[in-house]
């Protein structure tokens, strides 16, 4: 019987170009024996790859830690980080190895310049998420941040403030155009960059299609995976039988679903090893 269930797995679930990049490089730098090696935070939001690069002698930092780093090679990881950021290690000597995904670092760009240029920027995305976090630091201190109507509804402005909107590139596309469209009603002067990764927008329409079509859908992705929980949120709304796990251990349907068929999707920091043996093992699951 279980052999009947059909099972769809998304072209692009798992790791995107910036955290392969990222993954790799550290990767490279164990492979060239410097020691010690540090990441400024998990190099991904992927308990198991975080977990293999500790047994390899990697150690997690935080950024209160880098006072105390004075030798070695600190990893930034692709999420980014702010300019004062980089000052804080060079200061400290520490030989630095850039990760941060290419997409990121083309809006630390759009921010700097157009804060230079006078204008305010706003930033649709999670405002406690380290990729926002990073693009703040490229922009003073009157930038904001918002996720949601009611915050750009609270937001106090000058009439004559010019405006400039940057999207944290894991952000729901569709949300991020009706939160611009619904502040461009407001009537300012505004400049809108789409800075959400075409990868994301993929994955995103992707999982959407595969979810409207399946009895059951299974997003893997770590807990704290920013992209992977939209792409939980997204797949719930075609897919009441949406399952986010991490590993197939996880994955507990409740019995008596009659499903014939079940899609998978995987956010940006999951590993294909894992993907891989979700596909094989999901229809003894269900």
């Amino acid at each position: 019987m279980e052999d009947k269930i059909q099972v769809i797995v998304a072209k692009t679930a798992g790791f995107c170009f910036g955290v392969e990049r990222a993954v790799n490089q550290v990767y490279q730098q164990i492979e060239s024996g410097v020691r010690p090696i540090y990441t400024l935070g998990p190099i991904i939001h992927n308990e198991e790859v975080v977990k293999d690069l500790e047994q390899k002698g990697v150690r997690v930092i935080s950024r209160e830690e880098i006072r105390d780093i004075h030798e070695g090679t600190v990893i930034i990881r692709s999420h980014g980080v702010g300019r004062q950021v980089y000052e804080e290690l060079e200061k400290q000597g520490v030989h630095i190895v850039d990760a941060t995904c290419p997409f990121v670092k083309k809006i630390h760009h759009i921010v700097e310049e157009q804060n230079r240029a006078g204008r305010r920027i706003i930033i649709i995305g999670d405002s406690t998420h380290p990729e926002v976090e990073g693009i703040r630091g490229w922009a003073d201190n009157r930038t904001l941040t918002a996720k949601t109507e009611e915050e750009i509804d609270s937001f106090v402005l000058k009439k004559d403030e010019k405006i400039c909107f940057v999207a944290q590139t894991t952000f729901n596309y569709k949300k991020f155009k009706y939160l611009v469209e619904k502040f461009s009603k407001k009537g300012y002067d505004i400049i809108v960059f789409n800075s959400i990764c075409s990868a994301t927008e993929e994955r995103q329409k992707e999982a959407e299609r595969i979810a409207s079509q399946v009895d059951a859908m299974i997003v893997i992705g770590g807990k704290s995976s920013s992209n992977t929980r939209k792409l939980y949120e997204i797949c719930k709304m075609q897919c009441g039988n949406t399952h986010f796990i991490q590993t197939l251990d996880d994955l507990q349907p409740e019995s008596g679903n009659s499903v014939r068929s079940v899609g998978i999707t995987a956010g940006a920091s999951t590993p294909k090893n894992i993907i891989e043996e979700v596909h094989t093992n999901v229809r003894t699951k269900f």
